[in-house]
């Protein structure tokens, strides 16, 4: 009985210890992940997305406070939504940034294109997509995005031909 509560209190210990060695690390594990991100000619370095989506928002979720954990959260976003990584991910992402970060200053754009591309494009879930454009409406009506969002709003699900019709209607 001695030892099994000697080695969980070794195991709690060394999970403490773990966990305090990556906040302390973390910092320079985004810097490492932010570098891999883009091969030399600029372009995407696909075996590095995933591994850049978590550690930017596990660096988010072990410095809550930090002044720049919004801002790679949103970058976190920013990736799983435009290398069209799983969908639930970046939803997930999105909600996360909204709910621990309210007054951040690019949550209208995280929702936007959560609603665009993800809701809209990825998903076809068009009632979604509104609610979400409805939400920058309501919580950001200050921000440019909330014109936009109450445009697409009245757009959600049109075929490009539809697109084209309205398009060409308010050009006369």
């Amino acid at each position: 009985m001695k030892k099994t509560i000697l080695f969980l209190a070794m195991a709690l210990a060394l999970v403490g210890c773990h966990n305090t060695q990556n906040a302390k690390t973390s910092a320079d594990d985004v810097k490492k992940a932010e570098a891999a991100l883009f091969n030399e000619d600029k372009s995407t370095n696909v075996e590095a997305v995933a591994n850049a989506i978590e550690t930017f928002s596990k660096y988010a979720e072990a410095n809550p406070k930090a002044a720049d954990a919004p801002e790679y959260l949103f970058k976190a976003i920013e990736v799983s939504i435009n290398t069209y990584q799983d969908a639930q991910q970046s939803i997930d992402l999105v909600n996360k940034l909204v709910s621990g970060y309210p007054t951040y200053d690019k949550n209208p754009v995280a929702l936007f294109m959560l609603a665009s591309f993800v809701y809209e494009d990825q998903k076809q879930e068009y009632e979604k997509a509104r609610e979400t454009y409805q939400q920058i409406v309501d919580n950001y009506p200050d921000s440019p995005f909330a014109h936009d969002a109450a445009i697409a709003m009245e757009r959600v699900g049109m075929t490009p031909e539809q697109l084209i019709e309205l398009f060409e209607a308010n050009q006369e």
